[in-house]
C-alpha cells in the first residue's frame, strides 16, 4: 500500500492523515480538493473539528540518502520522554536522494574554468581568499546542501500533518560515550545493545571486508588481532572483521607469524586497526548541524544511536531500507508498517546560471534568454499531457523542457517527444526535486 494521504482543512491547518481509499471518497463525494501532488494532499472544503493524534517524524541522515518516516501511537509519559518506548504505526515513509557530489563537481569545475582564465592572462574574476570569513558552524556546499534539503522536508511535512516531535538518529556510532575518538573498553559489547554497535562500527572501518584476503558478500566474524589467548584485549583496536577460512587458520598466531610472507597486506591491517573512523566523524558532525536545525522548529527531539536502529530493525524482523531505519531510530515496543512503498525524492536542483551552454570542448553551442516562463510554464514543471492527434495520441505524465515557440519537450517513463502547450496541464509546480512514487 502506499502512503497514507496528508489532509488540510480550508484555513490550512493540518489535519489526521488518512487512508487513500478515505482520500477517493472525499474526492468522489467533492468534500475535498488535491491541493498538492508530491507529497499527496487534499484540502478539505470545510474548517475541520476532529482533533488530531500526534505523529511523530523520524529521521535517518545518511551521506547519499535521508530516510524519513512519519509513526502515530499510543505515548507514554512524557515526563520521562514524549516519545519513549511507544507502539507505533509507520503511516508515511521517503527516502531523499542528496545532490552533494553533483555539487562537489559544478564547484570544482567553476574552480578550474576560473583558474584557466587567469593563467591564459584573458578577462577573468579576480581571486579572493582574504577578504572574507567563514561564520561559525560552516560547512561545505556539498555537506550543507544534505541539512538545508532535510531541514526543507521536515518543514513541508509539518505544515501537512500534525507533528508533534522529532527522532533523529544523531550519530552513526555512539562515540559520545567515550573520551576518546577510538572506542575501547569491554562495556561497549555488555547491556542491551550487546555488539551492536560494535559490529556495526567495524562493519564500517573495516569496508565490510575480511581484513586479511578482502572477500566480500560472505559472512564476517569478529576477530582478535593480537591472539586472546595470549593476552589481546577486547578493545576495539584489537578488533577486526575477517572470513570464516582466514579466521580458522589464524587461530592464536600472532599477526606478525600469520602474515610473515604477506608483509603489504600486514602493513594495511596494522594501520586500518589505528585508524578513526573519519567517514564517521565527518557525517556524525554533520548530523550535529542538523540536530541543531532542527531544535530551531521548536518541538520537542529524541535521539539514537544506529546500532540502536540496527537492533530495533532485527528485533522487529523488518527488513534494510532508509525509511525502514528512519522508522526504528529510538526506543521503541512494537513498531507495525502500514505502507510498503515509499516516496522516492531526488535533489535535482533549480537549473543554472549559465547564460552560454557549450559543447564538451568549450565552444559555445546555445544561448539562453531571461525569460523563464513560457505559456504559464517554466522547465522542470510536472505537467499532463492529453495527446488527441498525432504519432503520440494517449495521455502523459512527466517533466517539460519549455521553449519560446510553445513546443515544449515532454520526458515521460515511455521516452521522450515534443508537444504543444495547449495540450498541457499542470500537476505540480518546479521545486527543485524529482519523484518517484
Amino acid at each position: 500500500m502506499s502512503n497514507f494521504v496528508f489532509v488540510i482543512d480550508t484555513n490550512k491547518k493540518p489535519c489526521n492523515p488518512i487512508h487513500p481509499a478515505d482520500a477517493r471518497k472525499l474526492l468522489k463525494t467533492g468534500n475535498a480538493a488535491i491541493f498538492r501532488k508530491y507529497p499527496f494532499t487534499l484540502i478539505l472544503k470545510s474548517v475541520s473539528v476532529e482533533p488530531t493524534r500526534p505523529i511523530q517524524i523520524k529521521l535517518d541522515p545518511g551521506s547519499k540518502t535521508t530516510g524519513i518516516a512519519l509513526t502515530q501511537g499510543e505515548v507514554c509519559h512524557l515526563s520521562v520522554s514524549p516519545w519513549r518506548a511507544s507502539r507505533q504505526s509507520v503511516i508515511f515513509g521517503a527516502e531523499l536522494t542528496h545532490r552533494g557530489q553533483t555539487i562537489k563537481k559544478s564547484l570544482e569545475s567553476r574552480s578550474a574554468s576560473r583558474g584557466s582564465r587567469r593563467s591564459r592572462h584573458t578577462r577573468y574574476r579576480k581571486p579572493r581568499f582574504l577578504n572574507r570569513t567563514r561564520r561559525a558552524g560552516w560547512l561545505v556546499p556539498s555537506l550543507g546542501h544534505r541539512v538545508k534539503t532535510t531541514i526543507t522536508w521536515v518543514n513541508k511535512l509539518i505544515k501537512f500533518a500534525p507533528i508533534t516531535g522529532i527522532s533523529q538518529e544523531l550519530v552513526r556510532f555512539d562515540l559520545q560515550q567515550h573520551e576518546n575518538p577510538e572506542i575501547s573498553g569491554i562495556e561497549y559489547q555488555q547491556g542491551e545493545l550487546a555488539g551492536y554497535e560494535v559490529r556495526e562500527y567495524l562493519l564500517n572501518k573495516w569496508d565490510r571486508k575480511c581484513a586479511y584476503c578482502d572477500v566480500e558478500n560472505v559472512p564476517l566474524q569478529i576477530e582478535h588481532i593480537q591472539p586472546k589467548a595470549k593476552g589481546g584485549s577486547n578493545r576495539i583496536s584489537n578488533l577486526c572483521l575477517a572470513c570464516d577460512s582466514c579466521n580458522k587458520k589464524k587461530g592464536t598466531q600472532y599477526i606478525k607469524e600469520f602474515l610473515s610472507k604477506k608483509p603489504e597486506v600486514l602493513k594495511k591491517v596494522l594501520a586500518q586497526a589505528k585508524r578513526p573512523l573519519k567517514d564517521a566523524a565527518a557525517v556524525n558532525s554533520t548530523r550535529w548541524a542538523l540536530f541543531n536545525a532542527l531544535k530551531k522548529t521548536g518541538l520537542p527531539i529524541v535521539t539514537g544511536s544506529g546500532g540502536r536502529t540496527k537492533f530495533n530493525r532485527i528485533a522487529l524482523e523488518l527488513p534494510k531500507a532508509h525509511w525502514i531505519d528512519a522508522a526504528c531510530v529510538g526506543e521503541i515496543e512494537s513498531l507495525k508498517v502500514l505502507v510498503t512503498k515509499p516516496l522516492l525524492i531526488k535533489a535535482t536542483g533549480h537549473g543554472t546560471r549559465q547564460m552560454c551552454g557549450t559543447d564538451k570542448y568549450g565552444f559555445p553551442t546555445r544561448h539562453r534568454t531571461n525569460k523563464q516562463i513560457h505559456f504559464g510554464f517554466q522547465t522542470g514543471d510536472i505537467v499532463v499531457a492529453v495527446v488527441k492527434t498525432g504519432k503520440y495520441i494517449g495521455n502523459y505524465v512527466g517533466r517539460i523542457a519549455t521553449r519560446a515557440k510553445g513546443n515544449f519537450s515532454l520526458s515521460h517513463q515511455q521516452g521522450k517527444f515534443d508537444v504543444s502547450y495547449k495540450y498541457c496541464k499542470t500537476i505540480h509546480k518546479k521545486d527543485g526535486y524529482g519523484y518517484t512514487c
